[in-house]
């Protein structure tokens, strides 16, 4: 990889891991609908120039409004109102660490909807991990009043985990901004009423209004072109490794900036889980040709055959990659949007 590709590579690593600390300190002092609304609307105001400076963004709506609209539901709408709102009861960095759980779903999802791939031990040995990871990450907060708050947080990583097949099988030839301007302007408008009815009569503190325009800028807007570049130097495949990175830099940021706590059974639950997502997200080996040289490459045309979790993302969420649809596209905000 090359330097750009390393500070483009650590650049999302932490903009997708830093939005469940923005949002702890953001719904703070306001209600999950406003924080929703300013993230949408920032993030929209800052895409949407560039959506409709690339051409065809009327007609690209027109042609895929009804996949698009399951995704903006899904995927934004739904996931970043419980997400947030959850998080008025549990730390950051246990929010950000139950959405890492986000592909081994999406495998268990990929079953239901009849994906005839063989799960191996490896990836059988995956799903029980994370599902063990989330078992010892959220049984102690069931008996002490975060249940429903638990179940939010389980129902965005749901989200996550579905919106990449609306993507693999319904709008796969949209370019990505194309696709997440409009989505997030409909969300800023779905919140609007909400989020400025509930807004707070005195004016947040300097805190609460850098945390949201960073939701809104950095963790929405800015996440998305810096991804696409981060695609354009390193392909798809490793483009997507940093989402692996993400629940790290989310409990490190609520462990540092917010005093959260570090128990041993949470350190537990963080191995089993990312460990999980790994061995469960990782392709069943297939018969290939005989090792040898391949033409200006490091092995790159294996990437065809990797399962790929997509970026949010407020993230998150594996698909597979497909060659000249990836490249393209990254997918959707997933795991690491928030």
């Amino acid at each position: 990889m090359t330097a750009r590709g390393w500070v483009l590579f650590l650049l999302m690593g932490v903009i997708w891991g830093v939005p469940y600390l923005m949002i702890k300190v953001a719904v703070d002092a306001v209600s999950p609908s406003g924080v929703v609304f300013v993230r949408c609307a920032l993030g929209a105001l800052v895409l949407l120039p560039l959506a409709l400076r690339g051409g065809g963004l009327v007609r690209t709506v027109r042609t895929h409004w009804a996949p698009m609209l399951a995704f903006a539901c899904i995927e934004i709408i739904g996931p970043w109102w419980t997400l947030t709102d959850a998080e008025r009861k549990l730390s950051s960095a246990m929010a950000g660490l139950l959405i890492a759980a986000v592909p081994t779903i999406g495998v268990i999802l990929a079953r239901l909807l009849g994906d005839e791939e063989r799960l191996g031990h490896r990836r059988r040995l995956g799903l029980g991990l994370g599902l063990a990871g989330v078992a010892v990450l959220a049984a102690p907060e069931l008996s002490g009043g975060s249940a429903w708050a638990i179940t939010e947080v389980m129902l965005t990583a749901l989200g996550y985990a579905t919106a990449p097949l609306i993507i693999a099988r319904r709008l796969k030839d949209v370019p990505t901004l194309q696709l997440i301007a409009p989505c997030l302007l409909l969300a800023a408008l779905v919140y609007a009423p909400a989020g400025i009815a509930s807004w707070p009569d005195t004016t947040p503190s300097a805190k609460v209004l850098a945390s949201l325009a960073g939701l809104g800028v950095l963790c929405t807007a800015l996440a998305f072109v810096v991804f696409l570049e981060l695609i354009r130097e390193v392909g798809p495949t490793r483009a997507v490794v940093f989402t692996y990175v993400n629940p790290a830099v989310a409990v490190a940021a609520g462990v540092a900036f917010l005093g959260e706590p570090l128990t041993a059974s949470f350190a537990a639950a963080f191995v089993l889980i990312l460990a999980g997502s790994f061995l469960a997200t990782a392709a069943t080996a297939t018969p290939g040709p005989p090792p040898g040289p391949a033409p200006g490459g490091d092995g790159g045309a294996a990437a065809a055959t990797t399962m790929v979790p997509t970026a949010d993302e407020p993230a998150g969420r594996s698909r597979r990659s497909h060659p000249g649809v990836a490249e393209e596209r990254p997918g959707s905000t997933g795991q690491g949007g928030g």
